[in-house]
């Protein structure tokens, strides 16, 4: 592994199993996807309405031609805060392999530039509390645990 040799891009459609695969590669994953082939509808749907949106970018990290990492970035208008913009960092993942590679402090730095290009003021994620690890890495990047977060599932 050689982490100067990752590459930051838009994801395309064959990116997709292997992204799936990254969001299934985890305890909590594992209870939540369906990385086999051939891969859901409801996949190839979801994949369809984030690259048609201009306000979501899908990113992936790439060595060589394999995909190692991938994280979605969602861009929030917002009257609040003076019409700011937020970024919403979502789905961070890293194949097995790459973790403490330093490749999740880049990729972070890649989306927060991304965010930067689109006039963002603020980047914001949430991460589940079962990740204390991610909660690290988070505080680690300068992220300050500010809000609560609620989900109701439908």
């Amino acid at each position: 592994m050689n982490e100067d040799k990752i590459n930051f891009r838009k994801a395309d459609n064959a990116d997709l199993s292997a992204i799936v695969a990254m969001l299934a590669d985890d305890d909590l994953g594992r209870l939540r996807e369906a990385p086999e082939l051939p891969l859901a509808a409801a996949y190839k749907s979801a994949f369809k309405a984030i690259e048609s949106d201009p306000n979501q970018l899908l990113g992936v990290a790439i060595a060589g031609d394999r995909v190692v990492g991938t994280l979605q970035l969602s861009f929030i208008p917002g009257i609040a805060r003076k019409g700011a913009w937020r970024g919403q960092i979502e789905a961070v993942r890293i194949v097995s392999d790459y973790r403490n590679s330093g490749l999740g402090q880049r990729m972070f730095e890649w989306a927060i530039a991304q965010c930067t290009s689109r006039e963002c003021t603020l980047v914001q994620l949430t991460t589940d509390k079962a990740r204390p690890d991610a909660h690290r890495f988070y505080e680690k990047l300068g992220f300050k645990a500010t809000h609560e977060g609620y989900k109701l599932a439908l």
